[in-house]
């Protein structure tokens, strides 16, 4: 889905460039958090171009392979996973806190914006990079 989506296209050239399409369309279920253009434009100056350098393709495979999480979590899930303090596992083996502030739901500080159901799970439209 994300292919087709012009304010994902920078995901979908770190994807690529990462070599881990094979996590984002396994059969699932997954739950992806999608950051848009503007997210990778405001992490700091040289370090998308840094990360997609081949030198650095483990450290960018980390980094979007934090955005997946294995299972279904549509929002309503995640609202209460905060509302019970619990943290999401995401495919990393990372946990990453979900919260609600003012009625948006976050994970790992990056807020929803949009949510859209796909074939092997949810893709979560988020405004920023989930970083370590």
């Amino acid at each position: 889905m994300a292919i087709s989506s012009e304010p994902h296209s920078t995901l979908v050239a770190a994807v690529q460039a990462a070599q881990i399409e094979h996590v984002l369309v396994n059969a699932g279920p997954l739950t992806v958090f999608a950051p848009v253009n503007e997210a990778f434009d405001a992490l700091p100056e040289g370090t998308l171009e840094n990360l997609l350098k081949p030198e650095n393709k483990g450290d960018l495979a980390t980094i979007l392979t934090r955005h997946a999480a294995p299972g279904s979590y549509d929002i309503e899930v995640l609202k209460r996973e905060a509302q019970k303090g619990r943290k999401l596992y995401m495919a990393t083996g990372d946990y990453l806190e979900v919260t609600i502030e003012g009625g948006n739901v976050s994970v790992g500080g990056a807020r929803i914006v949009a949510s859209v159901p796909a074939s092997n799970g949810i893709i979560h439209v988020i405004e920023q990079v989930i970083l370590p």
